[in-house]
């Protein structure tokens, strides 16, 4: 069923006091006030030298006949339809991680040069899930690995329950619907998660930049198997819920591993 988030004057303003809208707290006011910002206000976030700027979704917009990637790719005009969740949100992710985004629209332009407008290839397929829901995870711990690769979820969640908040491993979201889904108090969230193994000098900013670079040369997001679920709700503070270990037993989040699913393993970090 598709999701449909709350009217702005209906959301539960709690939502926003733990994350993931929490770490987005920079933007409050867009997010609570009795007021959508327009496209002029989200336009004034940018760096001067960002190319790209946010164009209020019109017919006359679309009446340019370009495909909606290849629009940003052209002009950089990013179509955002006002007074809409999905796309302030997906603004909200243009500005913090423009970088990784534009990454992603390169790949998506070469895919719709070879595919056409109207199909989709598996590699279009997982660049979509990881715009739409994806998560940008750093794992400092190896040993974790082998907990997530088995969907180990009590293990992961629970046994080592310390790891998400010692920064063992460290997740940011990145997929702008998996905010929308946020609104809805006590909604759990699962995340389709590209990994990153550092250390402990590792940062997600260093995360951040290996994405983009590895989005950019075509390393990931080849196949939409690539991606690794990750129940976000499990993670500390991350639902009401998950202090206690029923929750992660039981949770609906929680999927057991498919017979025959790998995954890749994580892309190691440099470092510098």
């Amino acid at each position: 069923m598709r999701y449909v988030a709350p009217a702005r004057e209906a959301v539960d303003a709690s939502v926003f006091a733990s994350p993931p809208l929490s770490q987005w707290s920079q933007y409050l006011a867009w997010l609570c006030d009795a007021a959508w910002p327009d496209v002029d206000a989200l336009n004034a976030r940018w760096p001067v030298q960002a190319r790209e700027r946010f164009v209020a979704q019109t017919r006359a917009l679309l009446d340019d006949g370009l495909h909606y990637e290849a629009r940003i790719a052209q002009t950089g005009h990013i179509a955002t339809r006002e007074s809409n969740w999905h796309d302030l949100f997906n603004a909200l992710i243009w500005l913090r991680y423009p970088q990784v985004k534009r990454a992603l629209n390169a790949q998506q332009v070469a895919q719709i040069a070879i595919m056409g407008p109207k199909q989709r290839s598996r590699p279009q397929c997982a660049l979509t899930h990881f715009d739409e829901a994806g998560a940008i995870v750093i794992v400092r711990d190896r040993s974790l690995m082998s907990l997530w690769d088995s969907h180990d979820w009590h293990g992961l969640f629970w046994r080592e329950r310390r790891a998400w908040e010692d920064g063992r491993i460290e997740a940011a979201v990145f997929g702008h619907a998996l905010l929308e889904h946020a609104l809805t108090a006590g909604k759990l969230l699962v995340a389709k998660a590209l990994v990153f193994q550092g250390d402990a000098g590792s940062t997600m900013v260093q995360a951040v930049q290996a994405c983009a670079l590895a989005i950019g040369e075509g390393r990931v997001l080849r196949d939409p198997l690539e991606l690794r679920p990750l129940p976000l709700s499990g993670i500390p503070g991350w639902h009401r819920d998950n202090t206690q270990e029923r929750f992660h037993h039981h949770a609906a989040c929680y999927q057991p591993l498919r017979a025959g699913r790998t995954y890749p393993v994580a892309t190691p970090l440099t470092v510098a």
